[in-house]
């Protein structure tokens, strides 16, 4: 279970699980949308004061981003293009 005001851990699987292809336009911009506002909201939490399954979900997470962005998060702009299919990465 997700902590208040977070993406829910389902919905997130769920959409992982959905491939690109599937997805409409609309949904690649919330998706992105979302997803940033998750990290944000992710990012002015300290880990000590989540629940430990948010905890360790966010930890995860940090280190996929950290892959994914050589150890950059990127714009918001920069995330809707690569959720578009029209950025870099």
């Amino acid at each position: 279970m997700s902590d208040a005001g977070r993406k829910d851990f389902s919905t997130k699987a769920k959409e992982e699980l959905t491939p690109d292809s599937t997805k409409s336009t609309q949904d690649k911009i919330y998706e992105a949308t979302t997803d940033t506002t998750d990290r944000i909201a992710r990012g002015l939490q300290t880990d000590e004061s989540k629940g430990a399954g948010q905890e360790a979900f966010d930890k995860a997470q940090r280190a996929s981003d950290n892959h994914v962005h050589d150890g950059a998060t990127g714009s918001i702009g920069d995330k809707v293009k690569n959720a578009l299919g029209l950025g870099s990465h």
